[in-house]
């Protein structure tokens, strides 16, 4: 199988007050951190080669990630000084991987994706970047990629745009010779930017592969705090860390808690996400709100609305 680049540098500036602690696939989903989630997946489409990029808190990733033999992996970084962005950063990871391609898989996206099944679509397309994605459902929220009647990528409709698109759901197929005359040493152009060029000097070299598979984009705490929630149901998993102390009469109901988090007495929580060292005072309500420790001086919970 060919080598994976899971892209991870983002700032995740939408997932705020969370991504100030850890970066997004740092992340814990139903007992298990995001990243570690996507390295299984690729593990069990027997890639073992796999490099990371890095930048906004990379050692939150790092100390879970390791050189990845215990996950039966080798693990390489792209670190970022600056961050190269969306073009950039793929550009720069590429150079470190063995081989002419690679599967790249954004780092805040689950999917059940079948790799293999991708890379043999690719493959046979003789194409220098393969999309996967699905009908775009939710055109108001999510802009899309257009193609045309052969998949052939021709450009990005904007979020709410009437005609219809593609979702593409943060894993493609990508030859090292898409990413030639990029950038690697400073900020450029987007992905997107990238492909349309491609695109424009060698028509139909980028295509969309449409499969069918569940996924989950976490973005914002709202869209954390479902996927935690229905990755826990399908798996009976918890979502309460175990170093978490729950107080007698407590009640916890679709919330999420991280580590050191403290429930006093008689407290209830509801669709809540509480972040790590909490203290969350006896005999309170709380619902749809993000906890975290304030300063014990003047504000010692700080409450932010999920949205």
């Amino acid at each position: 199988m060919i080598p994976a680049i899971i892209l991870a540098a983002g700032l995740g500036t939408r997932l705020r007050p969370l991504s100030a602690l850890r970066a997004k696939p740092a992340m814990p989903v139903a007992g298990q951190p995001l990243i570690t989630r996507i390295l299984a997946q690729v593990a069990g489409a027997n890639v073992s080669d796999v490099v990371i990029n890095l930048h906004h808190l990379g050692h939150t990733i790092t100390t879970l990630t390791g050189d990845g033999g215990h996950l039966g992996l080798r693990i390489r970084y792209s670190w970022e000084t600056e961050i190269l962005g969306s073009g950039g950063g793929p550009a720069r990871a590429m150079r470190l991987v063995d081989g002419d391609r690679a599967l790249i898989l954004n780092g805040d996206t689950l999917t059940d994706l079948d790799l293999t099944a991708l890379v043999r679509t690719h493959d046979e397309s003789g194409a220098l970047v393969t999309l996967a994605v699905v009908p775009n459902t939710e055109p108001a929220r999510y802009g899309g990629v257009a193609a045309d009647a052969t998949g052939a990528f021709t450009g990005l409709v904007p979020k709410g745009a009437p005609e219809p698109s593609w979702h593409f759901v943060g894993v493609q197929v990508a030859a090292r010779a898409a990413w030639e005359g990029v950038a690697i040493d400073r900020p450029s152009d987007s992905i997107a930017g990238v492909y349309r060029a491609l695109a424009a000097r060698h028509p139909g070299s980028v295509r969309v592969a449409p499969v069918m598979t569940a996924f989950d984009d976490i973005g914002t705490p709202a869209d954390y705090l479902r996927t935690c929630l229905a990755h826990a149901d399908a798996e009976s998993g918890s979502t309460v860390a175990p170093t978490a102390r729950i107080a007698g009469g407590a009640t916890i109901t679709r919330s999420v808690l991280w580590d050191g988090v403290e429930v006093g007495a008689g407290a209830a929580l509801v669709e809540c996400i509480v972040l790590p060292g909490t203290r969350v005072p006896a005999q309170t309500r709380w619902s749809r709100v993000i906890l975290e420790p304030g300063s014990p001086a003047t504000e010692p919970l700080v409450a932010t609305p999920l949205g």
